[in-house]
């Protein structure tokens, strides 16, 4: 029997079955969107019940996002060989289970395993979700809406994980946030079966489990070394960040060597051949930084400089993840009037123009200001997580999307984990310059200012919520200088044939579904 994938509908139609599996798809995206975030704000509480150190806190915080970015190439590749589907129902039945698991945890150890494992198991969802939609929708246009469909409910995630967990917080215990988790999984482990079907690649072959590890050491060694130099900050470079930063990268390069040389590679870099595509996962990484950047600055500014409390800091920061996903809604409509080169570098320009309107904001009546540049930096980045992953996973043979998926995903998460490291340490080198060094970060300065006479404490409070204005206008120009700088690289890079017209960007994502293998059902 040949491999491929139940036929759902003729060319040019959407089934019913189709657009509910597409629903079905949305969950774990939503879900582990969710959990990355929602943490942040039961951390607190769970840490003073269960009695974990400041260093247990961050690995309870980052062990569920290393896992993640350390195995989502694989597990793309994995879904490829062993059944998308199989490999999602498997990964949303492990993150239910352990969701529960993290829910009763009786300590802080027990509580950073149990976050590693949900890792592992969210790992096998990301990319499975996003190549079994090139498995339900096989035209072009619809698979577009589809995948702008599930960009909104990824970066929605993300942005309402906060507000969700202010209120099971505010009502129930912080176990509740894990077990928000599970009755969507529930959904999918009972609807899929019967919605999503089943796609397993011809050239199966054998797992490369060498360079499983390459990979897996190299992302958890690089994504440790840049959170860990953040930390650091102004204070120089720490010894133990900075080595597992260089080996990380070295254990890359390696990677990368042996999956030039292989025949069946577990990540398929040739691809970045491909100008277009080399330039939406360039694109990807580099906004990832941008957005990452200054939404860790905003959120900063809306507590220390503002004063808002953490539960409405998240509900005005919300709007960010609010238009990525109209952004993503958006494009789809942009794509039938435009290029999507052309409406990918200009959603970017979009998000220049809200990098220097942070750039401007200052003083206690500027929070309109703060959150319309935040959505605005966020909105134009629609159209590049829309239409740009569209055209990465439209430039493979369906065989292939769970790691060109997978290829995708590392580069969202690749790009947060610098951001925060880059821009986050850019900010405090400004913050420190124009406190004369007397003080580290803002959190020490509100914190000391308790301390002082109410006159010295004003001072000092007036002297540090200035300096880190002024890091945020800085983190505002360097990402406006980014997404300037990404439009024009989108359309340096656009395809050479047919580039300024919609039939030639169609010819090239329909180009490897006319070589897919003919569609049977699988068992």
């Amino acid at each position: 029997m040949t491999p491929g994938t139940t036929p759902d509908a003729t060319p040019g139609t959407t089934s019913t079955r189709a657009r509910l599996g597409l629903a079905v798809l949305m969950l774990p995206t939503l879900i582990v969107a969710l959990d990355t975030t929602a943490l942040l704000l039961a951390l607190p509480r769970l840490s003073a019940d269960l009695g974990a150190s400041n260093v247990q806190q961050l690995w309870i915080s980052d062990g569920y996002g290393f896992m993640v970015a350390g195995l989502v190439i694989t597990m793309g590749t994995l879904g490829d060989r062993l059944g998308r589907r199989r490999l999602l129902l498997t990964g949303a039945g492990a993150f239910a289970a352990l969701s529960v698991v993290a829910a009763l945890a009786t300590g802080p150890l027990m509580l950073i395993a149990v976050r590693a494992l949900l890792g592992v198991a969210g790992a096998a969802l990301a990319p499975s979700t996003l190549a079994l939609i090139t498995n339900l929708f096989r035209e072009e246009r619809e698979r577009g809406r589809a995948i702008a469909l599930w960009a909104a409910c990824q970066f929605a995630g993300g942005a309402l994980g906060p507000v969700l967990a202010g209120f099971l917080l505010q009502h129930f215990w912080w176990g509740s946030v894990f077990l928000a988790a599970v009755p969507p999984m529930a959904v999918v482990l009972l609807a899929g079966p019967f919605l999503l079907p089943e796609f397993r690649g011809e050239r199966s072959g054998r797992l490369d489990l060498t360079s499983v590890g390459l990979s897996l050491a190299a992302m958890l060694l690089m994504i440790y070394g840049v959170k860990q130099l953040a930390v650091a900050g102004t204070e120089g470079v720490r010894a133990l960040p900075a080595a597992a930063l260089f080996v990380g990268a070295a254990v890359g390069a390696v990677f990368v060597r042996r999956q030039l040389r292989l025949d069946v590679p577990l990540l398929d870099l040739r691809l970045l051949r491909d100008r277009p595509f080399l330039a939406v996962l360039v694109s990807l990484v580099l906004a990832g930084v941008a957005m990452a950047g200054t939404g860790l600055m905003v959120t900063q500014y809306l507590q220390s400089v503002l004063g808002y409390s953490p539960v409405a800091s998240a509900l005005l920061f919300a709007p960010m993840g609010i238009a990525v996903a109209a952004g993503t809604m958006t494009a789809p409509v942009l794509a039938r009037h435009l290029p999507r080169t052309t409406a990918i570098a200009g959603g970017l320009a979009v998000s220049a123009l809200g990098g220097l309107l942070l750039a401007a904001v200052d003083g206690q009546g500027s929070l309109p200001l703060a959150v319309a540049g935040i959505s605005v930096l966020a909105l134009g980045t629609g159209p590049l997580f829309a239409l740009g992953t569209g055209l990465v996973m439209g430039s493979v043979a369906p065989e292939r999307a769970g790691s060109v998926a997978s290829m995708s995903e590392t580069g969202n998460y690749l790009g947060g984990s610098l951001g925060f490291a880059l821009l986050g340490v850019l900010a405090a080198v400004v913050y420190r310059d124009r406190t004369g060094g007397t003080s580290d970060s803002l959190a020490g300065a509100v914190a000391e200012a308790g301390h002082l006479p109410a006159d010295q404490g004003a001072e000092l409070l007036r002297t540090a919520r200035a300096a880190f204005t002024a890091s945020l206008h800085v983190t505002g120009v360097v990402a406006a200088a980014l997404f300037a700088a990404l439009a024009v690289l989108v359309l340096v890079l656009r395809p050479g044939t047919a580039s300024g017209t919609a039939s030639g960007a169609k010819a090239e994502a329909q180009a490897p579904e006319a070589q897919a293998p003919e569609a049977v059902p699988m068992a």
